[in-house]
């Protein structure tokens, strides 16, 4: 199976697209709904709604990711981009908060 990039869904298509992941690697472990909800603390209802429609909260995701043993994958998901100077480089290493900019309109 080929992975088309997040980039060409909308972000409805891209909660489907997780909703499919989750209840793909639901199936791999043979855990039932029931077994997900459990584990996850997320209720049954909303775990079947999540599946069927891609719709839930972010902790409730973050739970099931977590039942799951894929919470780490989130880690990585808005990592800062490379440095664009040393400057920045260095006050990255300090753990300094990056200067305050007004953003483009």
């Amino acid at each position: 199976m080929s992975k088309v990039p997040f980039q060409r869904y909308d972000p409805d298509g891209i909660a489907r697209q997780f909703a499919t992941r989750v209840r793909a690697e639901r199936l791999r472990r043979d855990w039932t709904q029931a077994t997900l909800a459990e584990r996850s603390g997320v209720s049954l209802p909303t775990v079947r709604r999540f599946e069927r429609l891609g719709r839930t909260s972010l902790e409730n995701l973050l739970r099931l990711c977590h039942a799951l043993g894929r919470l780490d994958e989130f880690a990585a998901l808005l990592e800062p981009p490379p440095a664009s100077s040393l400057d920045e480089l260095e006050r990255r290493a300090g753990n300094k908060m990056p200067e305050r900019r007004r953003g483009r309109r």
